[in-house]
């Protein structure tokens, strides 16, 4: 988990992430920051402004000061790493930028959050390269809610990757409330898997339905022993009461079967956790899965307070959403 471009991204308009405000847009929306798919570039495309440019950019700036926009993340979390992608940008790119952060209850209105917020600088001004994917990591503890990113002094971003891990507020919570304690909007991560060779780990634990089949997680074709597995670090320690597995459009790829384990880490991390054997206990033992089905399960073999889950497909395949809904502690 060294690598934080790994982790989740935060403000990913799957997860609800928009920009709600820029100073200036005048050759390219702020929208395009946050689209899913990486920057193109379009040989040739005009529009009645200029050059088609896939990102944020600003006309060149003629005044003092420089230009910013303001970002909802849609997993309000921890922040980790940010990435600032300036592909295709290669002359009107901006020299540096920085980004500033803050919490804030409920959904202000932009124009005020902007102005008036409590902003804290989470990336001090950072020189960029031009056609690069910028990474930088952040050291900031402090759940947040919206990122301002200024870029100096004016120019164009192509793309905005904030990455990060949610964060478990308990005061969201009804006393005693059942809560998804894998949900990635909860806190909670995917930190190993055997292999994520055709879909992302993390797309277990995000949220809503999976909309077609690389939005799931899917491992290659086994051609030995052995079977493919994944660990959840759950939202909060936590005991489950029911599980729900979902294999929506893996149609001829699902596994045949699964088994979900618990384990409480006892401070261990997930490395040793994962060659650990001895500390998992069988929560739903080994059973057929369907293809392109929602699983539910209620009948558990325990109910005894886990930080973690182990997922185990047989022999491997797609799994597109993984529930575990359950009682944190203290609640």
């Amino acid at each position: 988990m060294s690598d934080f471009t790994d982790l989740i991204d935060l403000a990913a308009e799957r997860v609800g992430g928009a920009v709600l405000l820029a100073n200036d847009e005048f050759f390219a929306p702020k929208e395009a920051l946050l689209k899913p798919a990486p920057a193109e570039w379009r040989e040739g495309v005009y529009t009645e402004r200029g050059k088609w440019m896939d990102g944020w950019e600003t006309r060149r700036r003629r005044s003092p000061g420089h230009d910013w926009c303001v970002v909802r993340l849609g997993i309000p979390g921890v922040v980790r790493g940010l990435t600032v992608d300036t592909s295709f940008f290669r002359g009107n790119y901006p020299e540096a930028c920085s980004v500033e952060a803050c919490a804030v209850d409920g959904v202000p209105e932009p124009a005020a959050l902007a102005a008036d917020a409590p902003w804290t600088e989470i990336l001090p001004r950072s020189p960029l390269k031009g056609d690069a994917r910028n990474a930088f990591a952040v050291q900031h503890d402090a759940p947040v809610t919206h990122l301002r990113l200024n870029i100096f002094p004016d120019g164009g971003v192509a793309r905005l990757r904030v990455h990060g891990h949610g964060h478990f507020d308990a005061s969201r919570l009804h006393p005693g409330s059942e809560v998804d304690l894998a949900a990635a909007e909860h806190g909670a991560i995917v930190p190993l898997c055997s292999d994520m060779f055709f879909g992302h780990r993390h797309n277990l634990i995000m949220p809503g339905r999976s909309t077609h089949m690389g939005d799931g997680w899917e491992t290659r074709r086994r051609r030995g022993p052995g079977h493919d597995w994944t660990i959840v670090r759950l939202a909060a320690r936590g005991t489950i009461h029911r599980v729900e597995l979902d294999t929506d459009h893996f149609k001829g790829n699902a596994p045949g079967s699964c088994m979900l384990e618990t384990c409480e880490s006892g401070g261990r991390d997930s490395q040793l956790l994962a060659g650990s054997d001895d500390v998992w206990r069988v929560l739903l033992p080994e059973t057929p899965l369907q293809p392109h089905a929602r699983h539910r399960f209620t009948t558990l073999a325990h109910r005894e307070p886990a930080t973690h889950a182990r997922l185990n497909i047989y022999p491997d395949g797609g799994v597109a959403r993984l529930r575990l809904f359950g009682i944190p502690e203290g609640a």
